[in-house]
């Protein structure tokens, strides 16, 4: 059975049962299929599985959509149980954060200030503080992320390499609709007209993905997304594997970000640049 907690001191208590591996899975709510793809991945490893629900304020700049974002507890925790879900944690922001915003953040460094970085200034920050502090209270022995977010997760790998937290972070593949689209929960912002625009996206990192040399793989995407006047690109960019520079062969990253209609979506796919034969 599935337990609701909402305080630390609940938390602390289902926490005193575990008996053994603790997985966590951290979401903001409004769960769809790719969140209950990552329950299902950490219940195969672990008996007992965490997952948060938390709007996170300190992760929204000004103008983004925190006060819209939707908010659907009672179907999220009937999402859980349906996965076997050990706990939800669905803590307040006066139980997240005591005493209001931290004085003291986590700075992403370098790697934060790339990409969703350079167009969130102060996204990452927020991201990482409460990451970290929701890895510290659940007690954590491995965590699940998808790679959709995938700087997200390169930056949680980092923090918790660099602070030693013991911790493990694990990558989930992004989660499709049958015509590609990666699931998200801002998905449910998109018109059906915008929808359509939307799957410019994937179709583009499919197509780059398709080529062999980096110049081909951005030409090809470039032009997808160009062709749908729907889609406002952000960025689109080709990288390593660990966000660095893009090898001239090897693995790497191809990452999207772009607008349709007023909603801001990101999406990438892993790929092999080879070099001509």
């Amino acid at each position: 059975m599935t337990t609701l907690v909402h305080t630390r001191a609940d938390l602390a208590a289902e926490l005193d049962r575990a008996g053994g591996e603790i997985a966590v899975v951290m979401t903001m709510g409004a769960l769809h299929e790719g969140h209950r793809q990552l329950m299902r991945v950490a219940r195969e490893r672990s008996a007992f599985v965490v997952v948060t629900i938390f709007v996170n304020p300190l992760q929204f700049g000004p103008g983004e959509d925190f006060e819209k974002y939707p908010r659907t507890l009672d179907d999220d925790v009937a999402a859980c149980a349906a996965e076997g879900v050990t706990v939800v944690f669905a803590p307040s922001r006066d139980d997240v954060y005591p005493g209001g915003p931290p004085s003291i953040t986590m700075h992403p460094g370098p790697l934060g200030e790339i990409l969703e970085g350079a167009s969130r200034p102060g996204h990452f920050s927020g991201m990482l503080t409460v990451v970290q502090k929701l890895l510290m209270l659940t007690r954590a022995d491995v965590a699940y992320f998808g790679e959709k977010d995938f700087q997200q997760l390169a930056l949680i790998r980092r923090m918790a390499r660099d602070l030693e937290l013991g911790v493990e972070i694990e990558g989930v593949p992004t989660v499709r609709e049958s015509d590609g689209l990666a699931l998200s929960s801002r998905n449910r912002y998109l018109s059906a007209e915008q929808r359509l625009s939307a799957l410019a996206l994937s179709r583009a990192l499919r197509e780059g993905a398709a080529q062999s040399d980096a110049e081909s793989v951005l030409a090809a995407a470039h032009k997808i997304l160009a062709d749908e006047p729907g889609v406002r690109v952000d960025y689109l960019a080709l990288t390593g594997a660990d966000l660095g520079a893009a090898p001239e062969e090897g693995e790497a990253r191809l990452l999207v970000a772009a607008k349709v209609g007023s909603t801001r979506l990101i999406d990438n796919v892993p790929l092999q640049l080879r070099k001509d034969s």
